[in-house]
């Protein structure tokens, strides 16, 4: 039988595994699990920062195309008004 392990157990498993300079066998090994075990936790660690990776970078990129929207439609308006004014003075 199996015992579920923290999160925070997890974590600092994967970080080890990534950071230590250990290869993950000895990772596993020092912490007890196994090496499917790791690699699992690995894979859904690097999955789960990809995908809120994503959702910030579209976050700040849809905030960043919301200005620049508004910022083109004001200069729209101000040629518009231009572009009338212009017209008056020709005749």
């Amino acid at each position: 039988m199996s015992l579920k392990k923290s999160d925070k157990f997890r974590l600092e498993a994967v970080q080890l595994a990534l950071a230590s300079g250990l290869t993950r066998k000895q990772v596993a090994a020092d912490l007890g699990i196994g090496m499917p075990t790791l690699n699992k936790w690995v894979a859904q660690h690097k999955h789960d920062d990809l995908i809120s990776g994503l959702h910030d970078d579209l976050h700040k990129e849809l905030a960043r195309l919301r200005k620049e929207s508004r910022i083109l439609r004001e200069e729209r308006e101000i040629l518009k008004k231009a572009t009338a004014f212009f017209a008056s003075q020709k005749r």
